[in-house]
């Protein structure tokens, strides 16, 4: 049976979903885009011709799309999955699945409630040199964790401000560290087995814009390690993100153009294999390789009857830590990513 997806906001991202669903259908995957919203231009140029333009309530309430794409807005991304369950469909959601916790666990439990996929986007947790890290350190092997770190340094022109009013907005999830950090911040914390308190600091120093350019923050994860988010779309010339890992036995730091240190006496360096392209100067540059590898979890998930890699519960775990580290920065105090509430909100 052929799954029919709908793609809510044909934008830069949305048609990289366009491109990995085509992607998918010419290797033999039962997949089709039935329509699209929020582009003046044809999804003909993605792989699909006979795709239909509509409104976003038109596609919302189209009864013949199984699956809604969110690639809206990060502010709008919480409302239109919340549409969207309510239209009894399934969602894959771009980054973040909401901007504040609460919103994110009251789309979780619509989901739960209805029998709905919610799969947040976090496609760099399907690279096969993720995969192996994150099993090599549950397995014990490379020691006890007790420093994660991760830095986003990119660059971000004041063109690409002036695109989209949401990018400039401290409310609309446009700043470095929810925008451009997060799938960084996401992996870290999958790898280390979640986050229970964060404390951070936010500051504007490139930009004339509302939203916060440079972000730091400290992390005390559940296995008892410590860690460091760094982002910023300040500096002149962006470079790779990288992560590194400390724990009692060596290190390792791996950058999006493969392992650029592996000091692990006991564990032999996992294999790499080709990586996606970074997007420090240009988000355009970000290829689909993650896309396809999470559409095709979530399309097997679905006609299997299982649940996808990436659920609710993991966006909302997303959310909680960048949400919890800008109340952080305003608040002055550490926060209990565990402990917010909606009396916080």
């Amino acid at each position: 049976m052929t799954i029919k997806i709908g793609i809510l906001g044909l934008g830069g991202i949305g048609a990289a979903h366009a491109q990995a669903l085509a992607a998918l259908a010419d290797s033999g995957t039962e997949v089709s885009l039935e329509a699209f919203s929020g582009s003046a231009r044809s999804a003909a140029g993605f792989g699909w011709p006979d795709a239909r333009r509509l409104t976003a309530d038109e596609l919302i309430a189209d009864q013949s799309i199984d699956v809604l794409t969110v690639c809206s807005p990060s502010a709008f991304h919480a409302e239109h999955t919340s549409a969207a369950l309510c239209a009894g469909k399934h969602v894959v959601v771009e980054k973040p699945m909401a901007l504040t916790t609460t919103d994110a666990e009251r789309v979780r439990d619509q989901a739960s409630a209805a029998g709905l996929v919610v799969s947040p986007v976090a496609q760099r947790r399907f690279e096969p040199l993720n995969i192996e890290l994150k099993a090599a350190i549950a397995s014990g092997q490379l020691g006890r964790v007790v420093l994660g770190e991760t830095f986003v340094h990119w660059h971000r022109s004041d063109d690409y401000y002036a695109e989209a009013d949401w990018r400039t907005d401290a409310d609309g999830g446009g700043g470095s560290l929810m925008n451009q950090g997060l799938h960084n911040a996401d992996l870290l914390c999958w790898l280390l087995g979640g986050a229970t308190a964060v404390a951070g600091h936010t500051a504007t120093l490139g930009h004339d814009i509302a939203a916060e350019d440079t972000a730091v923050a400290a992390l005390r994860f559940a296995n008892g390690a410590l860690g460091v988010i760094a982002t910023t779309t300040a500096t002149g010339v962006g470079e790779p993100s990288e992560l590194s890992i400390w724990t009692t036995t060596g290190s390792a730091r791996i950058t999006q153009s493969g392992i650029s240190q592996w000091d692990f006496p006991t564990a032999p360096r996992p294999t790499e294999s080709e990586v996606p392209a970074s997007g420090a100067s240009d988000p355009r540059a970000i290829g689909i390789a993650g896309h396809v590898a999470q559409w095709a979890d979530v399309l097997g998930a679905l006609t299997t009857g299982t649940e996808p890699m990436i659920t609710a519960d993991d966006g909302v775990a997303t959310v909680a830590v960048l949400d919890g580290i800008y109340r952080s920065a305003a608040g002055g105090r550490t926060v209990d990513v565990g402990m917010i509430s909606a009396a916080e909100s």
